[in-house]
């Protein structure tokens, strides 16, 4: 791609660097429009022809990928992640990540659980998302070089994961958040060549396992904080670029956990700056956590108080939202008094639409391919309740572990958000029953 050498920024949309496949085929239309001879053309006809019949690439291209979809993500965490609690939302798509450390500690990916679920649900007629998620953020841990010993052993454990989900999984993304799960010394620097080795050994196996075509579709992990300056550099920018490169990968995915719409929208102008028009983008995590987080030391509204006191002996004026939650945590509120909650909390209220506002503005860019929004709260996000810890449990569409339910009936769900998942969903994302690959 053309950069501005001076400023390092890339032409603006209008006026975008054409690409080697769109010159490709333009000089092809000259060659036939200056007068060449009728044996001529249909001899570059003939020639076409046999290169799209050879090319794998075009035959897989024939397997449609997914555009505009909103399903569910659950993370690492399928608990009561179901057909019937994805039927009762009318989701069609399910999205998760698998810890590859677990895969070269010796765990079967088929019995991994994220993995499993997804397999699961594949057979279900879901649409199904699958990240590989590396960890070499934690202490003592470094990112692998491309040419290192320690490579080999990713990619054998990548091998496992491949075998058991290419050609089953509709989308991999190679990598979840990498600028987050990487030291930040070693985000210039060992990052990028880490990954870029990944996604051509994908590519590669993919190549040779299935030539005929793979309805696995390939995407490169997310892109975290694009609202914060400091976190968009040079390996930012090569991360997409590595994408507008590489034929075999069809876009990239984005995580925009932020404080404000105003925030998110910094992410897609940032990504349709620099990704090229014919690539797509995904959206497998979104949320207003962190203006949930910056609310939790706030006094719970006093409306809540006086309609529900008598219930709720143990707050007052004075209770504050963190310990709101983890009140609803240990004895779980009715239905009710968590709608009242949120619906009397101005920070809530305000923004109770933000979901369904994000994927709107994501569809009308005709690059989204698939968002997916947290379905199901898990035990991680009610453990340790304080203060300080991120209030991930607001984002799911499902709350059962803070509000009461009946174990035979239907999962209780949250305040608006669920509402507007259903609105926005479509019967025509919903995948043609093919038969499985004889070869898995």
């Amino acid at each position: 791609m053309e950069i501005n050498e001076d400023t390092g920024a890339r032409p603006a949309r209008g006026g975008n660097p054409v690409s080697r496949r769109w010159l490709l085929g333009a000089s092809a239309g000259a060659f036939l429009a200056v007068g060449c001879t009728k044996e001529s053309q249909d001899s570059q006809v003939d020639l076409a022809n046999k290169a799209k019949a050879e090319d794998p690439l075009r035959n897989r291209a024939a397997v449609a990928g997914p555009s505009g979809v909103l399903g569910a993500n659950f993370n690492e965490d399928p608990t009561r992640v179901d057909k019937a609690a994805l039927d009762a939302l009318g989701a069609t798509w399910v999205r998760g990540f698998v810890l590859m450390e677990t895969i070269k500690d010796g765990t079967n990916p088929l019995e991994q659980r994220a993995i499993r679920k997804l397999l699961e649900l594949h057979g279900q007629g879901f649409g199904t998302i699958l990240a590989l998620k590396f960890q070499f953020s934690k202490k003592n841990q470094t990112v692998p070089s491309p040419t290192g010993e320690e490579m080999k052993a990713e990619l054998a454990a990548v091998d496992k994961v491949l075998e058991a989900v290419l050609d089953k999984v509709d989308i991999l993304t190679v990598g979840n958040e990498p600028f987050l799960e990487t030291h930040t010394g070693e985000r210039l620097t060992k990052l990028n060549p880490f990954y870029q080795e990944v996604a051509k050994h994908v590519i590669a196996y993919r190549e040779k396992q299935f030539p005929d075509g793979c309805r696995t579709h390939l995407y490169m992990g997310a892109l975290n904080h694009l609202d914060d300056p400091e976190m968009v550099s040079a390996a930012t920018r090569e991360w997409i670029e590595f994408v507008n490169e590489t034929p075999q990968l069809e876009g990239l995915d984005i995580h925009p956990h932020v404080t404000s719409a105003q925030a998110a929208q910094k992410y897609l102008d940032y990504v349709r700056h620099w990704l090229d028009d014919d690539k797509k983008f995904l959206v497998t995590e979104f949320s207003l956590v962190n203006h949930y987080a910056n609310q939790m030391t706030r006094n719970i509204p006093a409306d809540f108080v006086v309609a529900h006191e008598d219930e709720l002996d143990t707050i007052t004026r004075e209770t504050k939202v963190w310990e709101l939650l983890k009140l609803a945590r240990d004895q779980r509120f009715t239905q009710q008094q968590w709608n009242d909650f949120l619906r009397m909390s101005p920070w809530f209220e305000s923004r109770k639409h933000f979901m369904r506002d994000e994927v709107r503005k994501y569809r009308e860019t005709n690059q989204l391919a698939v968002a997916t929004y947290g379905v199901v709260q898990g035990q991680a996000m009610v453990t340790g309740i304080d203060e300080d810890k991120k209030p991930w449990m607001l984002n799911s569409l499902y709350v059962p572990l803070t509000v009461q339910h009946d174990e035979a009936g239907e999962l209780p769900h949250n305040y608006t958000v669920f509402d507007d998942f259903t609105s926005l969903q479509r019967e025509q994302d919903r995948l043609p029953v093919q038969p499985t690959n004889a070869r898995m």
